[in-house]
């Protein structure tokens, strides 16, 4: 395998991430008004959580992440943007534990997965992290429980599958990283479909707009292959970002390095091939929106179900829109991001997998759950509860 390691100073001065911003994504990136609120919720939540230490809180907050989530769920309520800052500040911190020794380790990855697969297991509600958990199992029981309480039993299925996938999908990127060669692109995607995330985030959407799609409708062939192109929207932006980052640590799971290996081609080709295949994603996107409408009345859906797909859509419109948004702003993926990896350094907060849980670190799974818990069951927007149709 060809040696992917740099600094960012191998790509400078003309640094092709920045050709991002010729990836076109014709959807607003609207901004809720609760960011602020909920980063300092999410703020104590991860110290709380024992994720975050106070030396580390100062460079963790440059990373900005409940913008993401701020465009992500712009409409969303104060309470349902906090549980969504919370999940995601655990998504990234989760990320960056394989950026060291664990990333090429997939049987330490193996391991970890199991613990936080069991969290959401059949019994879970009798189950709860010991003395002997590493706070990221601790933060993951707490976000599951505060995400799924009173839902629906197919959207709970539909979660825990979807966050199943993206946790074991990490051995397979272990396994990537280790091995003689690059895998092709398609290979790339299968695995990289799941650990991008996308899915569990689609999940909230339904869960913000109080309404849990039939899996009949979920599943439909343009809802399902609409949710592949957010996916693989989302996928590309955060290549092209993250690239002289992942360089920097010597990470080959991008598709920029896949791409670049597989045509055997320089990385400013490989990064206009990449956007290229965003845009095209973007534009079949379109397609399929524009012609939805006529597909669900030939279906017989009800004015309210329909009511619910166009705020699924628009859901994946604002992931597309807003991923791309944030990765343009945040100090993640910026000349800051890169140092704070280069060199083999890691982040403060990239060892926890290993680390026991400290017993003296202060649990408030109750504190988000109260007025949090039965979302589905309460109309607290103008969409309610699908049931069945």
């Amino acid at each position: 395998m060809a040696d992917m390691t740099a600094s960012g100073r191998d790509l400078a001065p003309h640094d092709p991430t920045r050709r991002a911003a010729t990836v076109r994504i014709p959807f607003p990136a609207r901004l809720s008004p609760h960011a602020e609120r909920a980063r300092r919720h999410s703020l104590l939540w991860v110290q709380e959580m024992g994720l975050l230490t106070d030396a580390a809180t100062g460079e963790y907050d440059t990373l900005r992440l409940e913008r993401l989530m701020a465009y992500f769920y712009p409409d969303a309520g104060g309470q349902d943007l906090e549980l969504a800052a919370d999940f995601n500040a655990w998504f990234f911190i989760f990320d960056d534990q394989f950026d060291g020794r664990l990333g090429k380790r997939p049987e330490a990855v193996e391991a970890l997965v199991e613990s936080l697969v069991r969290t959401m297991s059949a019994d879970a509600p009798r189950w709860a992290p010991g003395p002997a958990d590493p706070p990221l199992v601790r933060a993951f029981h707490d976000i599951w429980h505060r995400a799924t309480a009173d839902a629906p039993d197919d959207w709970r299925r539909r979660f825990r599958r979807h966050w199943s996938a993206y946790l074991t999908s990490h051995q397979e990127e272990a396994r990537n990283r280790t091995g003689d060669r690059l895998t092709s692109l398609e290979q790339y995607l299968a695995t990289r479909r799941n650990s991008i995330g996308v899915q569990p985030c689609l999940d909230f959407t339904e869960r913000c707009g109080a309404y849990s799609l039939p899996n009949s409708l979920h599943d439909s062939a343009p809802l399902r292959e609409m949710r592949e192109i957010t996916g693989d929207v989302v996928i590309f932006v955060n290549d092209i970002v993250s690239l002289v980052k992942e360089m920097a640590v010597g990470d080959v799971n991008n598709s920029v390095l896949v791409t670049r290996e597989e045509k055997g081609c320089g990385l400013d080709e490989s990064v206009a091939y990449v956007a290229g295949l965003a845009n095209a994603r973007t534009a079949r996107f379109g397609q399929l929106a524009a012609a939805l409408p006529a597909s669900l009345a030939a279906r017989g859906m009800s004015a309210e179900a329909r009511r619910y797909v166009d705020h699924y859509v628009e859901g994946m419109g604002h992931l597309m829109a807003g991923n791309l948004a944030w990765s343009l702003a945040t100090s993640r993926y910026d000349q800051r991001g890169i140092t704070a990896v280069s060199d083999g350094r890691q982040r403060p907060w990239a060892s926890l997998a290993a680390a026991s849980a400290d017993p003296d670190v202060r649990q408030s799974p109750q504190r988000a759950v109260g007025p949090t818990a039965g979302r589905f069951g309460a109309d607290k927007s103008p969409r309610g509860q699908l049931a069945g149709s």
